[in-house]
């Protein structure tokens, strides 16, 4: 094979600096010794890749077609050897993510643009699943960290860090019954507890955060999209992140329940955890510390 990790190295800097002393420099390595390289490079391929007619050797037409290759090439070595290195320094093999269906919409992604940026060959896996399937994951090892909601209580097992907070409102489909009825008037609570409630919950029937359940008829789904085509059918209401349903209600097919006794909206905070049972990987590390700091530039 001519071309070699080194040899491309060495083709490069030829290219780059324009003679074979100033690549040698580049290199700390001698000038013989790069153009022996490349001679023997030469040879290999059977065909003149710098004139060295003049003063300084000029790449041929054949070097200038090789050249893309040989840089594409040069980036992916280089992260390879990037990658081996982050592995010797802890760095996982995959990082997985589990995220609470409602907080898809939220700026997780910018911390995970800046943490492959870093190590670019990292295997990201992402799953949404509803908060208990979320921490279920989390705690049987199938998930490195879970970016959910504040829980109720704090369970000794788990690490976390706060990384923002998100707003649900009561949402409901202006041809819902229940509207029809106020005919523009406010509503109580009483419509909460007697109105069906769309419940994004997970699958086991036994874990349901009671904070988000109100009505005594509710239905449930693990799929927060499956939950806004109920709520916009007009078949419940449902608790729903704000920036996801400003869209809907912009465009008419949603509107935030109007009461006349209290106010209409949650906050809650967001929290990216992990299991203290298991060491945290460089990857989840670094995903932890950019979630960080994207929610501390927020607050500024």
């Amino acid at each position: 094979m001519a071309f070699s990790s080194d040899s491309v190295n060495v083709f490069l800097a030829v290219l780059d600096h324009g003679s074979f002393s100033a690549a040698a420099r580049a290199l700390s390595r001698v000038p013989s010794a790069v153009s022996m390289t490349i001679a023997h490079l030469e040879a290999e391929l059977d065909v003149q890749l710098f004139d060295r007619s003049g003063r300084e050797p000029q790449p041929t037409a054949a070097a200038r077609a090789l050249e893309p290759q040989a840089r594409l090439l040069g980036a992916q070595l280089r992260q390879l050897n990037a990658q081996a290195l982050s592995l010797t320094q802890g760095l996982e093999e995959r990082l997985t993510i589990a995220i609470a269906p409602e907080l898809l919409a939220g700026p997780w992604t910018e911390a995970l643009a800046a943490l492959t940026a870093d190590h670019p060959l990292l295997q990201v896996e992402v799953l949404a699943a509803p908060q208990a399937d979320a921490m279920a994951l989390l705690h049987a090892g199938r998930a490195q960290l879970a970016l959910v909601f504040e829980r109720p209580s704090i369970d000794g097992r788990e690490g976390f860090q706060e990384v923002g907070s998100e707003t649900l409102v009561a949402v409901i489909a202006p041809q819902h019954p229940v509207m029809q009825a106020a005919a523009g008037a406010p509503l109580s609570e009483v419509h909460l507890t007697t109105t069906r409630q769309i419940v994004v919950a997970g699958r086991d029937l036994a874990q349901t955060d009671p904070r988000f359940v109100f009505a005594r008829h509710h239905w449930r789904t693990d799929n927060h999209l499956a939950a806004l085509s109920l709520i916009e059918a007009g078949l419940g209401w449902g608790w729903q992140p704000r920036e996801l349903v400003d869209p809907r209600i912009q465009a008419g097919t949603l509107v935030e329940m109007p009461f006349d006794n209290l106010s209409n909206g949650v906050k809650l905070w967001v929290d990216v955890v992990w299991s203290k049972e298991r060491p945290l990987g460089l990857g989840a590390r670094r995903f932890v510390e950019w979630l960080q700091r994207g929610s501390e530039q927020a607050q500024d």
